[in-house]
């Protein structure tokens, strides 16, 4: 009997063998797909950037308009767009609080804010705590620093940063300060065109024509350098549900994506504080989602 029970007890063994290599095969086979899904969701870590605000257009007043050559025919074509990107609110100046810090600190309209009267956490006061640097450029305004409510083209209530106590006012530059360097730049900074180049007074062509001539380099410039150019609105012509264009554009940028997933404000603030590395997010972006599906 024992010369005939042995062979059992070898094929149950081998059969056991078999089995917890298949199981092993099966959980390595897991955690590869699991790891590679991971890192397919990762956010790039690049060094620079860089945010640009337009206003008060929708989607289809910009996407696929022939005013906006260089939007569509660079930005979008050769970066990712955002086809379910809204506003949060009307009119402008709650957005740019909600699109830098989360919340619209009790902002409900477009008046001037009292300078350094919120203590509250926000974009450049994370990167500031964090060890990073972060600078804003503001076409027409004044002089660095400058806390004027306005002046010609210049309208403080698109720069909330004036409005916190914990964001240096020197951090706030004129537009003629951007670098040519663009080494120089910060980790993350904010552009926000005068109320013609951001297609506030002026036409769409204006901006479009705006950002090709003033940003164009920069744009070209990061596709090599581990850098990103982001440009999208405060809000929409209040004609469209707040639908409005988003664009990213750089090395780590897949060319020509699209992301159909609705994303907000608070959804750009969350990337932008990620991308930057930065472990604390402001006010609703901390439970926002990032941005996916754009990244190569």
């Amino acid at each position: 009997m024992a010369a005939v029970k042995a062979p059992q007890r070898n094929r149950r063994s081998l059969s056991a063998l078999a089995g917890a290599l298949a199981l092993t095969a099966t959980s390595i086979g897991v955690w590869a797909a699991t790891a590679s899904t991971a890192e397919a969701a990762a956010l790039p870590t690049p060094d620079h950037v860089v945010v640009v605000v337009m206003e008060n257009h929708a989607y289809s007043q910009v996407i696929g308009s022939s005013s906006a050559p260089y939007l569509n025919n660079t930005l979008k074509a050769g970066g990712a767009e955002l086809t379910q990107s809204y506003g949060l609110t009307h009119p402008s100046e709650p957005n740019y609080y909600m699109l830098f810090s989360g919340s619209n600190q009790g902002r409900t309209d477009d008046s001037c804010v009292g300078v350094g009267s919120i203590n509250k956490p926000n974009l450049a006061s994370e990167l500031i705590a964090a060890g990073q640097t972060w600078a804003s450029y503001n076409e027409s305004l004044p002089s660095q620093g400058s806390t004027t409510c306005s002046s010609g083209n210049y309208a403080q209530k698109h720069n909330p940063w004036f409005g916190f106590s914990n964001v240096p006012t020197s951090t706030a530059k004129t537009f003629a300060q951007f670098p040519t360097d663009y080494t120089t730049l910060p980790k993350v900074s904010f552009v926000v065109p005068n109320l013609c180049s951001d297609m506030h007074d002026c036409s769409v062509s204006t901006g479009d024509t705006w950002i090709k001539n003033n940003l164009g380099a920069y744009a070209t410039w990061a596709k090599t350098h581990n850098s990103i150019l982001a440009v999208t609105f405060d809000e929409d012509n209040k004609l469209s549900g707040n639908r409005i264009p988003t664009l990213f554009y750089g090395q780590h940028v897949a060319p020509g994506s699209t992301s159909s997933t609705t994303y907000n404000h608070y959804n750009v603030l969350r990337t932008v504080e990620d991308l930057a590395g930065l472990s604390a997010h402001a006010g609703n972006a901390a439970s926002a989602s990032d941005i996916t599906g754009i990244w190569n």
